[in-house]
């Protein structure tokens, strides 16, 4: 007996009906592994073994999956409250918790902090850090201006991290060694995380030395 023949690959029909969360997934899977750039509609489509129109039914084109991907990645922070916590170990751990979620996906998040709209009013991050620079007891006016920086701060520091460049920059000058004439050996993560710490600390003393917030407790 001759054995039919499948159809080819994003032809078949699927067993479980597209969903948006699905397509998601599958994006954040395919970004993770090639980047960004790498992603089109149609790998997305053969990804989900789906003709690549049926994705149109779901979302428009590539932008607006990117954007579902990123709020999808950005619902899922999340950082502990700790009510007996200062406000300064609260930005602490909020900094931290923000750059291991960009560590699990640095090619998205790479690609995410260079866009204006990263960042909403109702993310978690930006809640959890307005409500963090409340209780540092900034005046109101202030607390979106300082946010705005510290978040620059943060995702500044984290683009040159995931990129490599911090790594870099910290080796300059590119001093030679060995007989062969070999660059400076790149630092290692516990250094990295030392220079993340460093720009934390300097982060909040901005913060506790605000003139906004000494003028409002003088």
């Amino acid at each position: 007996m001759e054995t039919p023949k499948k159809a080819p690959r994003g032809t078949r029909k699927r067993d479980v009906p597209l969903t948006k969360d699905g397509i998601y997934a599958t994006a954040l899977e395919l970004i993770d592994a090639d980047g960004v750039e790498a992603l089109t509609m149609r790998k997305l489509a053969a990804a989900l073994d789906a003709n690549p129109m049926s994705l149109y039914h779901h979302v428009p084109n590539k932008d607006a999956v990117l954007r579902g991907v990123t709020e999808r990645v950005g619902s899922q922070f999340r950082t502990p409250e700790r009510e007996d916590a200062s406000w300064q170990d609260r930005l602490r751990q909020l900094a931290l918790d923000f750059r291991a979620l960009a560590h699990r996906h640095p090619k998205l998040m790479g690609y995410s902090f260079g866009r204006a709209d990263f960042i909403q009013p109702d993310d978690p991050f930006w809640r959890g850090l307005t409500e963090t620079l409340a209780a540092a007891e900034l005046p109101a006016p202030e607390i979106p201006r300082v946010a705005a920086t510290l978040r620059a701060v943060f995702t500044g520091l984290l683009v040159s991290e995931l990129t490599g460049a911090l790594q870099r920059w910290s080796t300059f000058p590119p001093a030679a060694v060995g007989p062969g004439g070999d660059e400076a050996p790149a630092p290692s993560n516990n250094v990295i995380d030392t220079m993340f710490s460093c720009a934390l600390d300097a982060a909040i003393a901005g913060v506790e030395d605000h003139p906004a917030r000494t003028r409002a407790k003088g």
